[in-house]
């Protein structure tokens, strides 16, 4: 029996028996931990329209109203994409309008045309037509007692502005400690804000709207105006430099002076520099709006003494605002331009938003065009 034990036609397969239960084991166990760390989950993927489906969510969500005023212009617009729709597809366009009649909610058949533009988004000869009808239609609106600056129709803009009212008391004693019009620091407040309306409508719809307040900047660009830290050290460190082409004059070299005795700590800047710290305020936006008229002032010293003034070119000012320091090289013929972003679906560039706010005439009483634009 000993020899049988340990011949090898029963060495062989005591040895295959035994590894493999010791590796089904092995196998068990290795079951057994990974549904108990859920490592045997579905971790699911992010659907590439992801972004296009949470736009549709904050333009047709819970807030999305239709007045008598504007529910002609929504039937409208309704009837003539089903249309464009029926071109290409009868089926779903004449689903879309029985969904319609049914619900009787413009809202509804609006997110069921949202749809269908998202399955035809490659479809070219779709696209160019419904870019024609929503541009006619919007055209069509602005005659009809709009804003021919087309950005300012919408909601944000509104909201924008009162809150931009709230501010007069911080605009206007920035602008004349530094001496520069307010209406001109507004005009780069008016940049940095609007840029926000699509990147950020979140934070319009839901903290912006109802408290009619500012977006603060917290993160690589700091306060209302957006202004970097390495930039905030820059206009600090001009303002006490004769040597520095932007050198103002020895009246505005303590402008920026540090108050030791004042704590401009808050729940959300405490792990900032002081610097920041100033321009990270919630409710008193005062050193953000002095900072940006400060950089004005000393852009437009520059070019001054360049023999190439631009006092009275807020969207060449504006521009360098956006772009820096190193972009600010005087000559004769200075281009208008700066980031670009897109407001709905429509691109701007900062200084082209800069302009349009500047003489279009809003927030006029709160702050009006000054015979001079940078006293002197």
């Amino acid at each position: 029996m000993k020899r049988i034990f340990q011949s090898k036609w029963f060495k062989i397969p005591y040895r295959i028996a035994l590894y493999g239960f010791a590796a089904y084991g092995v196998a068990l166990v290795g079951i057994f931990v990974a549904l108990k760390l859920r490592l045997t989950d579905d971790k699911g993927l992010v659907d590439n329209n992801n972004r296009y489906f949470q736009s549709m969510h904050d333009k047709y969500n819970q807030d999305f109203k239709v007045d008598s005023a504007a529910l002609v212009a929504y039937r409208n617009e309704i009837l003539q994409r089903i249309n464009l729709v029926n071109e290409y597809f009868p089926k779903n366009a004449r689903t879309i309008l029985d969904a319609w009649a049914q619900s009787k909610s413009e809202k509804t058949a609006l997110q069921m045309l949202a749809a269908v533009d998202l399955k035809l988004k490659d479809n070219k000869s779709y696209q160019r037509k419904l870019r024609a009808l929503l541009a006619k239609n919007q055209a069509s609106n602005n005659a009809n007692g709009g804003n021919a600056f087309e950005w300012m129709n919408y909601i944000e803009w509104s909201y924008f502005k009162e809150a931009v009212a709230k501010d007069k008391r911080y605009i206007d004693s920035a602008a004349a400690a530094c001496g520069v019009e307010p209406r001109m620091i507004v005009a780069c407040l008016v940049g940095e804000q609007v840029r926000l309306f699509n990147s950020r409508r979140e934070r319009f719809k839901d903290f912006v709207a109802p408290l009619k307040t500012l977006a603060l900047e917290t993160n690589m660009s700091f306060g209302v105006t957006g202004i970097k830290e390495h930039t905030a050290r820059n206009i600090e460190n001009y303002l006490k430099d004769p040597n520095s082409p932007y050198y103002c004059g020895a009246e505005y070299e303590n402008l920026l002076n540090y108050d030791s005795a004042r704590n401009y700590n808050n729940a959300h800047n405490d792990t900032m520099s002081l610097r920041v710290k100033r321009l990270v305020q919630y409710k008193d936006h005062y050193y953000s709006y002095l900072y940006a008229g400060i950089f004005i002032r000393q852009i437009a010293t520059q070019w001054k003494n360049a023999g190439y003034p631009i006092d009275e070119r807020p969207e060449i000012l504006a521009s360098i605002f956006n772009l820096g320091y190193s972009k600010s090289k005087p000559k004769k013929n200075p281009a208008v331009g700066g980031s670009n972003f897109m407001i709905r679906d429509k691109e701007y560039t900062f200084g082209g938003v800069a302009y349009d706010f500047y003489y279009s005439g809003e927030l006029l009483e709160e702050f009006p065009y000054a015979e001079v634009k940078i006293s002197r």
